[in-house]
């Protein structure tokens, strides 16, 4: 498989911190459970942690396909498993964050593409055989709805609004990304 440039750079920065007992597998597992303490930290108003952990979390999924390529470590779990963890992660800021901050309609917005995005591609890989792979749409649209929430977060703990309108502008993008991933996987 081609490494992205985003491999490159974390392999000559962050992958050689991470020994080589920590799977990309074991990142994704990470990924699962921290989405319960985001979401406690998030419901709860403890926002800054809230916003160190979901960067973490979110982070996690550029690291754990990093490590897979760089590594030679792919796996079916993976593939899988590690765009179901985004999509939880993502659906459960959205939930909170979104409808708390901007509007229950873009709440629905993000998750039911996430949904249609996720059940798309289970159903190709079960029905065609057509294996799970991230495109670049779908990883421009986790960059930008995660510094979306990121700044949804920053708006919450600062109350500058100019870091709401930032936010509502990079989910919309993002909103865009999506729909042309679905048209990448031929979901519509």
């Amino acid at each position: 498989m081609e490494l992205t440039f985003t491999d490159k750079i974390l392999a000559k920065t962050l992958l050689p911190l991470i020994p080589r007992w920590v799977t990309p597998n074991s990142v994704t597992w990470f990924r699962f459970v921290t989405i319960p303490f985001v979401a406690y930290l998030l419901v709860f108003e403890e926002y800054i942690p809230g916003l160190v952990l979901f960067f973490f979390s979110a982070f996690s999924d550029a690291v754990d396909g990093s490590l897979a390529r760089t590594r030679n470590q792919i796996t079916e779990w993976g593939k899988t498993n590690d765009p179901f963890a985004d999509k939880l992660l993502i659906g459960v800021a959205a939930v909170i964050l979104v409808t708390r901050f901007l509007n229950v309609y873009l709440t629905a917005t993000i998750v039911g593409l996430e949904l249609f995005l996720l059940f798309g591609a289970l159903y190709r890989k079960r029905t065609q055989g057509i294996p799970i792979e991230a495109e670049v749409s779908g990883k421009v649209k986790m960059v930008l709805q995660s510094f979306g929430f990121g700044f949804i977060l920053l708006f919450a703990i600062f109350q500058i609004p100019a870091f709401l309108t930032i936010a509502g502008y990079l989910l919309y993008l993002a909103i865009v990304f999506a729909i042309i991933s679905l048209i990448v996987y031929k979901s519509i």
